[in-house]
C-alpha cells in the first residue's frame, strides 16, 4: 500500500514545475554567497570554510527552509482542489500511508537538493580559485542538514494539510525561520526545528557539535518527526477534512 502511494506521488510530480524550484533556489544561494565571499576575501581567509559560511548563510538560513515549505505545500496541492479530499478519505488507503508516502518523497527530493547544493558549492569554490582541501565536516553537515530538513518537512506537511492556502504555510515557515534564528542566538538552537537546520549545517558556526550535542540533535529531530507524524495521522483518521 505504501509503495503504491509513493508511486502515485511521483506521478503527480512528473510534469510539475517543482523541479525548477529545486534547482533555482540553491543556485541563487550559491551565487549570492560566492559573490559575497569573492568581494570580501581580505576578511574571509579560511577558504572553503569561509565560503561555506557565506553560501550556507543564504541557503541554510533562508532559501532551503522556504524550498522545503514550497515542496510540502505542493504535495497537498491536488488534494485541496475539486474536493479531492472526499475521494482520498473514502478510498481504501490508510491515513498513515498517505502522510508517510508524502514525507518519503519530500525526503528524497531534499537529498537531491543537498547534493546539488554541494556540487554548486564545490564548483563555486573552484571558479573563485580555492586550492585547499575540502573541509572534512561537509558530509556530516549535509547529512545533519538533511535530517533537520526532514523535521521541518514533517511540520510543514502537517501544516499544509490543514491549511488550504498554498502561500500561508510558506509565510508561516518564513516567520519560523526568524524565530529559529532567535533561538539559535540565545543558545536554544537544539530545541526548535528551524534552528536545528542552522545548527546541523554549520551555517553560522563551523565548529563541530560535541558528542553530547550531536546526540541531543538527533534525539530532537527524531522526536519532532515521530510526534508530528503520529499526531497528524491521528487527526487524519479521527477528524473530518474540509474539502
Amino acid at each position: 500500500m505504501l509503495r503504491r502511494c509513493i508511486s502515485a506521488e511521483w506521478v503527480k510530480l512528473r510534469h510539475s514545475h517543482i523541479w525548477m524550484m529545486l534547482m533555482i533556489l540553491p543556485v541563487i544561494s550559491v551565487l549570492i554567497g560566492s559573490a559575497n565571499f569573492y568581494m570580501n576575501q581580505g576578511v574571509l581567509k579560511k577558504e572553503w570554510y569561509s565560503l561555506w559560511s557565506q553560501v550556507g548563510l543564504f541557503y541554510g538560513e533562508f532559501f532551503f527552509p522556504i524550498l522545503i515549505a514550497i515542496c510540502c505545500a505542493y504535495m497537498w496541492r491536488l488534494e485541496h482542489f475539486n474536493k479531492n479530499w472526499n475521494m482520498i478519505m473514502t478510498s481504501p488507503v490508510s491515513a498513515a500511508s498517505i502522510f508517510v508516502s508524502k514525507l518519503i518523497v519530500v525526503g528524497i527530493l531534499l537529498i537531491f537538493v543537498q547534493m546539488f547544493f554541494f556540487l554548486l558549492y564545490f564548483l563555486g569554490g573552484k571558479l573563485i580559485g580555492l586550492t585547499a582541501d575540502l573541509p572534512n565536516e561537509i558530509p556530516r553537515w549535509l547529512f545533519q542538514g538533511w535530517m533537520a530538513a526532514l523535521t521541518i518537512s514533517t511540520v510543514q506537511l502537517s501544516l499544509s494539510m490543514h491549511v488550504r492556502s498554498f502561500a500561508a504555510p510558506i509565510g508561516i515557515c518564513l516567520c519560523a525561520v526568524f524565530i529559529g534564528l532567535g533561538m539559535y542566538v540565545t543558545n536554544l538552537g537544539l530545541f526548535f526545528p528551524h534552528s536545528l537546520l542552522t545548527t546541523g549545517m554549520g551555517v553560522l558556526s563551523q565548529t563541530s557539535l560535541s558528542s553530547g550535542e550531536s546526540l541531543l540533535f538527533f534525539i530532537m529531530n527524531l522526536l519532532y518527526i515521530v510526534a508530528t507524524s503520529l499526531l497528524t495521522i491521528y487527526r487524519m483518521g479521527k477528524s473530518d477534512v474540509v474539502a
